[in-house]
């Protein structure tokens, strides 16, 4: 019998910080599932159609917070993107650890979201995003760049440190901060591999003699008279490093996108819309944009040459200006929220290429079966001027598709 007590003793002992750590930390699993049936239709070209999920929707993670007092939190964020119509095993999303206070805020470190996607508009305000209806890329209306500063699907900045403040009297804001002192960070020539372009898969921003890029953005939100009013505004600068200048040649310069917009909503309206105006646009920033958002690879024999399903409407050209605006109204009836959106994106002429301007408007609805279920679908028509100088083609997306979130 003394044994007995002896060793429930010896394990309670053990056990004792255990439970006293599980009693200050909380471990959430979350995810989401989605399958869509779309079709790609470029003016001139056969069809393409495919099951799954192009766009990055599909996810699964972990999130931890632990209480360290004084309302203190340490955070980590891990998760993973797939996609449910291949076998691929999935590929890195967010990845961060952060402190956390109400009081002032939260600081994550680590590879993040940009605030131009998750917090001041960009795929905020717009309902179809992570779908082939997105606006994003394909959809032609806002930046979507590769590097992670723009607002495209499964485009994150590496190597980060983000700010969130709390909301004060309707305020808040975001700041991104990202160190270039390192030849490794530079996505031209380093983070990997480079190919016969001189080009790597890195997905990094940045660059390099300790040049840093930067982002930041604020918005302010209020209930008036039961109206539901937002203002928001950004900028980011993408400081391009040596090797990029000399890779990009003459004209190439730091990039940057001014960012600014709106949302209304009252009963069961809502409309809300964003201007973006870019400067000196990089090759692998506002030129360029995920695959993911550009719903296939962009490269030489892709959709502009008669191959592949991607075509991404909202890239600048290389060392050019430009401007992009998008504008969506919803109504919800009942379970069911009716979309229309549209806007317009102009690619300003370059020495090496040629001006391009395209519009486009959306049609769709979404409809909940549950707080966790949906099915959505809907059309997008995609116009580009200049088609024939500037090798892009129009195009019509179909799409009807399921999510899950868990």
């Amino acid at each position: 019998m003394k044994k007995k007590l002896i060793s429930l003793a010896v394990a309670g002992a053990l056990a004792t910080p255990m439970v006293a750590s599980a009693q200050g930390t909380s471990v959430t699993m979350f995810g989401s599932a989605q399958a869509e049936y779309s079709t790609v239709d470029f003016d001139g070209l056969t069809s393409q159609a495919q099951i799954g999920d192009e766009t990055g929707r599909s996810r699964w993670g972990v999130h931890v917070i632990e209480q360290l007092g004084g309302g203190l939190k340490a955070k980590a964020h891990l998760e993973f993107g797939f996609n449910t119509g291949n076998g691929d095993l999935g590929v890195a999303r967010e990845r961060w650890v952060a402190l956390a206070n109400d009081a002032w805020g939260e600081v994550k470190f680590g590879r993040v979201q940009s605030p131009f996607k998750d917090f001041a508009g960009g795929q905020t305000i717009d309902p179809f995003a992570y779908t082939s209806l997105q606006a994003a890329g394909s959809g032609g209306t806002m930046t979507a760049s590769a590097n992670g500063m723009g607002s495209g699907a499964q485009g994150f900045v590496n190597s980060a440190a983000r700010y969130d403040s709390p909301t004060v009297e309707g305020f808040s804001f975001a700041a991104l901060l990202m160190p270039g002192d390192s030849n490794n960070l530079d996505p031209i020539l380093g983070g990997g591999i480079p190919n016969s372009n001189n080009l790597t898969s890195s997905s990094t921003s940045g660059g390099e003699d300790g040049e840093w890029d930067f982002q930041i953005a604020g918005k302010y939100e209020a209930n008036i008279a039961d109206h539901n009013v937002g203002v928001f505004g950004g900028y980011s600068r993408d400081n391009i490093s040596t090797n990029q200048r000399a890779f990009q040649g003459v004209g190439a310069d730091d990039e940057e996108i001014w960012r600014g917009g709106a949302s209304w909503s009252f009963q069961n309206f809502r409309i809300s819309g964003q201007y973006e105006n870019v400067n000196n646009a990089s090759i692998n920033g506002a030129a360029s944009c995920t695959t993911a958002a550009a719903l296939g690879a962009t490269a030489a024999g892709g959709a502009n040459n008669g191959a592949g399903r991607g075509q991404c409407n909202s890239a600048m050209n290389v060392n050019g200006d430009g401007h992009l605006w998008f504008v969506g109204g919803e109504y919800a009836l009942g379970n069911t929220r009716l979309l229309a959106q549209g806007g317009m994106s102009e690619a300003d002429a370059t020495t090496a290429a040629v001006k391009r301007e395209m519009s486009t408007f959306t049609v769709g609805a979404i409809h909940n079966l549950s707080k966790r279920s949906s099915l959505f679908g809907g059309y997008q028509r995609n116009m580009i001027d200049n088609s024939t100088a500037s090798g892009f083609r129009d195009s019509n997306v179909y799409t009807v598709g399921m999510r899950h979130d868990f």
